[in-house]
């Protein structure tokens, strides 16, 4: 079993960065893929990041590549995403999930063990 436990969300203007963080229990956390969700209002889920246990395999979202970074310290349990250049458009709640298993993984329905959220919004 794994817990996660997001923080770092906030009130941003546009062109603005914020690092959320991600805390995970539990002793296997360094052979899990992370990654990360979003949903904003009135939309599904959408797959925004995936890190594998060495942080050799990554994986963006189109959306997202080029002004998001994740990444990982697996002495601290903890996975981060480094969110620069923010829009508008990338409002939403931001979930942490995690898995057994390396791999390119990005369907909402392959991950098990997911967080609450933290709310991110962008301001215009």
């Amino acid at each position: 079993q794994v817990q996660l436990v997001e923080s770092g969300g906030g009130l941003v203007q546009a062109g603005g960065s914020l690092r959320l963080s991600c805390a995970a229990s539990g002793r296997t956390f360094s052979s899990y893929t992370m990654g990360w969700f979003r949903q904003a209002p009135g939309k599904e889920r959408e797959f925004v990041a995936t890190i594998n246990w060495s942080g050799i395999h990554i994986y963006y979202a189109t959306s997202v590549k080029g002004r998001f970074t994740i990444s990982r310290d697996n002495a601290k349990n903890t996975v981060y995403l480094q969110t620069n250049s923010l829009k508008p458009e990338d409002t939403a709640v931001y979930c942490c999930v995690a898995r057994s298993g390396s791999g390119y993984y990005t369907g909402v329905d392959e991950y098990d063990f997911w967080g609450q959220g933290t709310q991110v919004t962008v301001s215009s």
